[in-house]
């Protein structure tokens, strides 16, 4: 009876033992799985874009659409009323100077009738009589003159009585300046009657008055054009400059010579140009966001010589970077990795895994480059982009960004 008790006892304590086992599975299940949860929600690294603080160049330009125009462009009109002759040039065809462009045969002058003559003639009579009056209204007061001026040297008359006299005869030679103009019209008039019916005068042939190419003909066909009528406008192709639409605060800060360059003009190299003039007067232009904007007309002269360009024209479009600002050595990291933090400029280095905020001194900037003057040193890594996700202390693991 006594050898069974021990064995009774043991496992007893066998089942005990066995009871708890089963009794704490659940506690360590609700810890296991706790301690799952936790470890999913506890935050791991941020994958982040980095780039490194490096050294080099860097530019700041204003980059604007211009647009190309001929610098001295000369439009060929008509000298007189007359039949226009088919012009036979074409857009683009070359001409030099002094070569014949157009012909106009003048208008055949108007027959008078006997009525019409007649007035001519009473005219022409009439403008004869006022001038003879006008002469001998002259021949007296120069005489009257010379008396005055006698009597003055004598102190016989005062001075305003002689000045009176030579306004009379400076008054006199003025009306017979006037009646000898009306007579040459009234003879011109007259003139025009002529005793040769169907006479017609001799064509006018039109020159170029510089070497170039037609741009653009106005009047082809044979017409009857009156006088200043355009008929042709010539230019130098090669002879180009740039005309670049910018802001107006822009354009106060550009000085002559500052050096542009010319894309999308249809090459491959850009185009080099040097600012010559920015116009003194602005103007208002809507943008294409409905905003008012003040623009500034800024004129450019094309240094590329014309061999390299040779299909660039006037008026065609071209997108000019202008450099107001350039240095060959100097600390830049890109634009994305620099942000405002209140009023200073700051960026966020990774360091052992860690993002650590730096406030930084921002030089210029050329868009996709912001120079650094203090807070960072070559070849410190910056994240970019950083947004509302990256902050001061948080674990990230830079990302392999293929470029």
């Amino acid at each position: 009876m006594s050898a069974r008790q021990p064995s009774s006892s043991a496992a007893a304590r066998r089942n005990h033992q066995r009871a708890r086992t089963w009794r704490g599975l659940p506690w360590l299940g609700a810890a296991l799985l706790v301690g799952l949860v936790v470890a999913g929600l506890w935050p791991g690294p941020v994958p982040v874009e980095t780039a490194p603080a490096t050294r080099g160049a860097l530019r700041a330009t204003i980059a604007e659409e211009g647009k190309t125009r001929i610098r001295h462009r000369y439009l060929v009109s008509a000298p007189v009323t007359g039949q226009l002759r088919r012009i036979e040039l074409k857009p683009g065809a070359a001409v030099v100077a002094g070569q014949v462009l157009a012909v106009i045969d003048p208008v055949k002058p108007a027959l008078l009738d006997a009525r019409t003559r007649s007035l001519a003639e009473a005219r022409r009579d009439a403008a004869a009589a006022n001038l003879a009056k006008a002469l001998k209204a002259h021949e007296f007061a120069a005489s009257e003159l010379k008396r005055f001026e006698r009597l003055y040297a004598e102190k016989t008359v005062s001075v305003q009585e002689l000045e009176a006299v030579q306004w009379r005869e400076a008054a006199a030679v003025k009306d017979k300046a006037a009646a000898e103009s009306a007579l040459r019209q009234a003879e011109a008039e007259l003139a025009e009657f002529t005793t040769t019916p169907g006479a017609a005068p001799s064509p006018i042939e039109i020159c170029a008055p510089a070497t170039g190419r037609v741009l653009r003909v106005f009047e082809e066909s044979a017409r009857v054009v009156g006088v200043g009528a355009p008929l042709l406008e010539l230019g130098d192709p090669a002879d180009l400059e740039v005309v670049i639409e910018v802001l107006s605060r822009d354009g106060a800060a550009i000085a002559p010579g500052t050096p542009i360059e010319l894309h999308q003009w249809g090459g491959d190299a850009p185009l080099k140009a040097v600012a010559r003039l920015v116009e003194p007067a602005a103007f208002t232009k809507v943008s294409a966001l409905g905003v008012e904007e003040q623009r500034v007309n800024l004129i450019a002269d094309i240094v590329t010589p014309p061999e390299e360009r040779p299909r660039l024209g006037d008026g065609f479009r071209v997108e000019a970077r202008i450099i107001v600002w350039e240095a060959a050595d100097v600390l830049k990291v890109p634009a994305g990795a620099v942000f405002r933090r209140g009023t200073d400029w700051a960026v966020f280095v990774t360091e052992r895994g860690r993002a650590r905020l730096r406030l930084v001194k921002t030089g210029r900037s050329s868009g996709t480059e912001t120079q650094i003057l203090e807070g960072l040193r070559e070849g410190e890594e910056v994240v970019q982009y950083p947004g509302d996700r990256v902050n001061d202390g948080q674990r990230v693991t830079p990302l392999q960004i293929q470029r």
